[in-house]
């Protein structure tokens, strides 16, 4: 990837990044390191990232959500973060391609059958973390833990 290929996907996402994490409850100072931290991921990334298979702005929503968890997390907030910011985001739910959407759909189903359920009330029924746990006659806290997990391994594929 060229710097100007670089400096047009930095024009093209920074606020949208910038905004995202404001609507997190980021502070504002907080919201603009954690963009910058975001923008040098993406580059590192950069080399190994298929147009293909996905759009940029894909890789660094990805990007930006796991840069909002280890925030938080650092920040021993995580706690403090409603269910709602943790696991339920739309604001860039019209990047998803139909590429994406095939790929998601290999990832869920390299997960078992516990853990793809517990995705699929939670994403795709939009049920809470603590309402899927009961369907499934699990404990919130192990699905936290199988949700951490399935998250993980998702992710794990998807790169």
């Amino acid at each position: 990837m060229t710097q100007k290929e670089k400096d047009s996907i930095y024009r093209q996402y920074s606020k949208k990044v910038f905004y995202y994490f404001l609507g997190k409850g980021v502070n504002e100072t907080d919201a603009e390191d954690l963009s910058a931290v975001v923008f040098v991921k993406f580059y590192e990334k950069a080399a190994d990232f298929d147009p293909s298979k996905a759009s940029p702005s894909t890789l660094i929503y990805r990007i930006s959500q796991n840069t909002l968890i280890d925030f938080f997390r650092t920040r021993k907030q995580l706690d403090e973060i409603d269910e709602e910011t943790t696991y339920t985001d739309t604001s860039f739910d019209s990047v998803l391609n139909e590429e994406t959407l095939t790929e998601l759909g290999r990832a869920l189903m390299s997960l078992d059958d516990r853990s793809r359920a517990l995705v699929v009330l939670v994403y795709y029924e939009s049920k809470t973390l603590k309402e899927a746990a009961e369907i499934l006659k699990m404990s919130y806290s192990n699905a936290k833990i199988v949700m951490k997990k399935a998250l993980t391994n998702l992710k794990d594929f998807l790169e």
